[in-house]
């Protein structure tokens, strides 16, 4: 079983132009419906006179949480063309945005299509890919006496730490890869109390 996946690593950019209408795509790295909806939205702020804000994105190591989302334009012509470019490009924790202002000249739907594809596909290939390591995030808490036990078993397996507290009782956040899991849960449910973050 494998946890690694491709992202990328900061926003890029895309435009195609067809019949005076402009297509301009930006694409992020994201990792919550939260972070889409706060870009969707400044989106729409910053081109707030553009006739559509079309979108789709892919969270998670397998991709499972996704949206393709049209904005008006007919159904399918745009978020899912989006989204097949994400999926052609093996990507995921991504959105893309494409900002749509009108020309004067309907495209018709083969035509907005290939806008919404091609625009997109500019911003990809504009994009600097990066591997990301599917884990979580879990919080650690135990006694003075039991911290050479917990940090041997942070060290032998290598683990990013953040959040340390060393007050009256120890707490910290350590994050474990996937393929790590079953390992530092056996090891570490001895020593000490956690949970996933």
């Amino acid at each position: 079983m494998s946890d690694i996946y491709k992202s990328i690593s900061s926003r890029s950019d895309g435009l195609y132009k067809d019949n005076g209408s402009r297509f301009i795509a930006s694409a992020w790295p994201v990792e919550s419906e939260e972070e889409v909806k706060a870009i969707v939205d400044a989106f729409k702020k910053e081109y707030h006179d553009a006739r559509h804000h079309c979108y789709a994105y892919r969270i998670g190591k397998d991709g499972s949480q996704w949206r393709a989302n049209d904005d008006g334009e007919p159904s399918g012509s745009a978020g899912r063309p989006i989204l097949g470019q994400i999926d052609s490009a093996g990507l995921s924790d991504i959105l893309v945005v494409v900002v749509r202002y009108f020309g004067g000249i309907k495209l018709g739907i083969p035509g907005l299509i290939r806008a919404y594809k091609t625009s997109t596909a500019d911003a990809l290939s504009n994009a600097s890919v990066t591997e990301k390591i599917a884990g979580s995030w879990y919080r650690l808490t135990f006694s003075y006496e039991n911290m050479p036990q917990v940090m041997k078993v942070l060290k032998d397996l290598d683990l990013p730490q953040r959040e340390r507290d060393f007050g009256i009782e120890c707490s910290m956040e350590v994050r474990v890869r996937d393929t790590l899991k079953e390992d530092f849960l056996e090891r570490i449910g001895t020593i000490c109390t956690f949970v996933e973050c």
